[in-house]
């Protein structure tokens, strides 16, 4: 089984909720490391302007590309649910970041203390284990995101691997579905329901 997110870029807003929220949980201090990102797409000249939001996390791809770059190999993908984690201890810390230059989405994240050791979105493997989604599905106040074994998201949601401003690298195979936000003529014509989508 591979778990991984969904994403309804039409929903999202840019309201930061997502990341608030997970710093909060995972105790991420304030400075430049952020577990999930929010990524703002802008086309078009006024008034024909085009806006987008992606959410930026790790998505545990089936081949990550961090996993051979790390020399201590303190990076896996579990076995029961393909979720890539870190082992804080075994890290060499801010001095390699190899897996920061390996990973073309940024998930990796280093911290600004001195050496500090990489932390990264582990799609909160604590929660799942109470029977709990992650918890920037979970505080997302448009309903953007959500997160579950994969085949299960795309059955349900449907099988789109693009997004503005997302690449999907096939030789990584990210386990990510999307609803993505279409640009029209560079004008935003999508409207944001405010009732939440079937779950």
């Amino acid at each position: 089984m591979q778990y991984g997110f969904y994403i309804d870029q039409t929903r999202c807003i840019g309201c930061f909720t997502c990341v608030v929220a997970c710093r909060d949980w995972h105790d991420v201090p304030a400075g430049p490391a952020s577990w999930i990102r929010i990524k703002t797409i802008e086309k078009g000249k006024y008034p024909d302007l085009f806006v987008a939001f992606l959410p930026v996390a790790c998505y545990h791809c089936l081949q990550p590309a961090c996993i051979p770059a790390c020399p201590t190999s303190a990076i896996t993908k579990r076995d029961e649910d393909g979720i890539v984690t870190v082992d804080r201890e075994t890290c060499l810390g801010a001095g390699c970041q190899l897996c920061q230059e390996a990973c073309p989405y940024d998930a990796p994240q280093f911290g600004p203390e001195e050496n500090a050791m990489m932390h990264k979105c582990d799609l909160c493997v604590d929660r799942w284990a109470e029977g709990k989604k992650p918890v920037c599905v979970d505080a997302c106040p448009m309903w953007a995101l959500d997160a579950g074994p994969i085949d299960e998201l795309r059955a349900k949601y449907g099988d789109v691997r693009c997004a503005e401003g997302f690449v999907y690298f096939e030789d990584l195979t990210p386990t990510v579905t999307f609803k993505p936000k279409q640009d029209t003529k560079g004008l935003v014509t999508q409207k944001i329901s405010v009732s939440p989508p079937a779950r």
